[in-house]
């Protein structure tokens, strides 16, 4: 369903809690990612944050890859509670990251 890996969306919930802090490391982590990867992100927190219904997955990715218009860093950075959205929509997707994030904060 997802082509980004529950990792690296748990590496963006982290450092968007930290974003004080973190947001140059956030930014160029975004900057790596796949336009795939990219358009599951914005996706994603659209789910997370009521935009779109989990069953519309496939009409959130269409939307998200015809309307970038801005890069897709700024937008999410930009984005007020990115975190929570992002957790929020891997859970109405039936997915987590918790596991993942525990890891990257214990340095796995």
């Amino acid at each position: 369903m997802l082509e980004i890996s529950i990792d690296k969306v748990a590496n963006v919930i982290l450092m968007a809690r930290e974003l004080g802090r973190a947001e140059g490391e956030l930014r160029a982590f975004i900057d790596r990612l796949s336009e795939e990867e990219l358009i599951d992100l914005v996706a994603l927190m659209w789910v997370g944050r009521g935009s779109f219904e989990p069953e519309e997955w496939e009409d959130a990715k269409a939307t998200a890859a015809n309307e970038a218009t801005t890069p897709t860093a700024d937008y999410l950075i930009g984005t007020p509670r990115l975190s929570d959205y992002l957790e929020n929509g891997l859970d109405a997707l039936g997915l987590s990251a918790i596991d993942e994030e525990d890891e990257l904060i214990r340095g796995g």
